[in-house]
């Protein structure tokens, strides 16, 4: 048994949020192509290097793929996540660099989350996480977008009473306003250049590090910390597949 491979606990929570396939020619071990699929995910290996013991690489694959067309890695996170503690919310954004190999899809309409900086190619990652740094929320945008462009939709499902820690990048008027409609709380500290007043505390605001502990969980998975996938829609599908992962390997740690 490979370290990356599923754990009992874990396998016990997935199995039943799994698509059924009762008729029919019977599908490959789900939990075997699971654990084949989170091997290229944590090492980073291309999925031709996909050991034997996880079966054939376009198993894995195209399981991963088809998988994530029907949306079952979205309402498996969706399905985890609603265990979340949503009182007090966190917002912050990571940029990952994109290697050569996911710099060659096809340009187009297709919004790709491709940006170009002076480092070269990256995407952003937009996470909301709650008061225990585990993912509620997840979004791409291209490298070299504003943190705040996508915090309204981010904060969408904000519950009453909750308390949003974000950094300076957030402090705009807008977003404030946003937060308040929800008849929620905003601890994000000001602009140097912001003329009136704002409630601050620094003391809560020591809080937010729990999201960026959440990027570094995520970016031990190398195929999280550097994007190697051409669609956007892969690699944010392999980032909720590791927070599913991160989610339950902290619950199993205090099960």
């Amino acid at each position: 048994m490979s370290r990356y491979d599923l754990t009992d606990f874990e396998w016990r929570v997935i199995e039943p949020l799994l698509p059924n396939k009762p008729r029919g020619v019977p599908r490959v071990d789900d939990r075997r192509v699971l654990n084949g699929i989170f091997w290229v995910l944590r090492s980073g290996a291309p999925w031709r290097d996909l050991p034997e013991r996880y079966g054939r690489r376009t198993t894995c694959y195209n399981r991963f793929v088809r998988w994530r067309k029907a949306a079952v890695w979205d309402r498996l996170m969706d399905e985890i996540a609603k265990a979340h503690d949503g009182s007090v919310q966190m917002i912050d954004t990571s940029i990952v660099r994109v290697h050569q190999q996911g710099a060659t899809g096809k340009k187009g309409d297709r919004d790709h989350s491709l940006g170009r900086s002076r480092g070269g190619l990256t995407t952003k990652i937009h996470a909301l996480v709650d008061a225990q740094g585990r993912p509620i929320r997840l979004m791409l945008t291209a490298g070299q977008k504003s943190d705040i462009a996508s915090a309204a939709d981010m904060i969408a499902d904000l519950p009453d009473g909750a308390m949003l820690l974000a950094d300076k990048g957030y402090d705009a008027n807008s977003l404030r306003v946003a937060i308040k409609e929800r008849s929620a709380w905003a601890n994000i500290p000001p602009k140097a250049n912001r003329k009136e007043p704002i409630c601050f505390s620094p003391f809560l605001y020591k809080a937010r590090n729990l999201v960026e502990r959440f990027f570094n969980k995520a970016k031990q998975f190398r195929r999280v910390a550097t994007r190697y996938d051409k669609l956007a829609e892969n690699y944010l599908a392999a980032l909720k597949l590791v927070s599913v992962r991160i989610w339950l390997r902290g619950n199993e740690s205090t099960s």
